[in-house]
């Protein structure tokens, strides 16, 4: 192994136990601001205990949740970097070494198509058996090989949809539905408050992919109008923290919209993140 594949598999290891294990600034700002917020005791309670757990895993070095989350991976390239078979797998080394060093809970299913679905085929016993999602990869104007590492819980999987919505030529006709949805899903998640990452293309592939970028990149400090509205009116739903009402129920929401075509349908993937997502961390290569 050269000595480059050691230097890139350490970062990757490292980045993914900061994004199982860490709250970023602006979440824990966001957070500071909601406990602020929060008129209810037992929902300021809540967020103030999610707080101090997460300084404490940071602390620690130890998982965020129990879920300790499925690594899906976002790689920015840079017009002078090169991407080759060698990059992707020290890539996935460091995704296998993170694993067992944060560590990830065994989740991964043994077996054939029918065993993996049915879940007769047993548990892998190896943190490192959790093999990450395909690797998307998006060009970037910076002369940069930046590598996006996030661990994807269970609980946001099972409330997330993405569907298509007949715009009618308006877009308070998209964000109703988007937050239609999400009040529904955000009263049956459970891990409240939530950060909504919605994603808004020409097919689902696409829909879920930008909302996917929405999650890399987006900043609770930096919410356009679009997202201000979603969240204030999502709050207003009373579901608070762990759905025990309040004044909180999102914090923020990470919109991405990407190219659209001419068609009666916007094609809209959301995702309720749950009270510790997005977990995510960010290295140079």
């Amino acid at each position: 192994m050269s000595y480059k594949s050691t230097e890139i598999i350490n970062k990757v290891k490292e980045t993914l136990i900061s994004a199982g294990s860490t709250f970023s600034d602006d979440k824990k700002e966001i957070y500071r601001q909601a406990i602020e917020k929060e008129s209810q005791p037992v929902a300021k309670w809540v967020l103030e205990n999610t707080l101090k757990n997460a300084l404490a895993a940071e602390i620690n070095r130890s998982p965020l949740c129990d879920d300790s989350g499925i690594p899906h991976l976002f790689l920015e390239v840079g017009p002078n970097s090169e991407v080759s078979g060698q990059l992707i797998a020290d890539i996935h080394m460091g995704i296998y070494q993170g694993l067992n060093a944060l560590p990830g809970r065994p989740m991964a299913i043994m077996g054939n198509d029918f065993e993996r679905i049915d879940q007769s085929g047993g548990l892998n016993v190896d943190p490192g058996a959790m093999l990450p999602s395909p690797l998307i990869i998006k060009p970037t104007k910076e002369d940069v090989l930046r590598l996006h590492v996030l661990m994807h819980g269970g609980g946001p999987e099972i409330r997330g949809k993405t569907f298509r919505v007949f715009h009618k030529h308006s877009v308070s006709v998209v964000t109703d539905e988007i937050i239609d949805w999400t009040v529904e899903a955000a009263g049956k998640l459970g891990c409240s408050p939530i950060t909504l990452a919605v994603g808004i293309g020409r097919s689902h592939f696409e829909a879920s992919t930008l909302m996917f970028e929405a999650m890399v990149f987006g900043k609770h400090s930096i919410q356009s109008d679009i997202e201000k509205d979603i969240t204030s009116r999502v709050n207003k739903s009373n579901i608070g923290s762990l759905g025990l009402g309040g004044d909180i129920t999102a914090l923020s929401t990470f919109l991405k919209v990407g190219p659209q075509r001419a068609s009666g349908v916007r094609i809209v993937s959301m995702r309720p993140c749950c009270s510790i997502e997005p977990r995510k961390a960010s290295v140079v290569l």
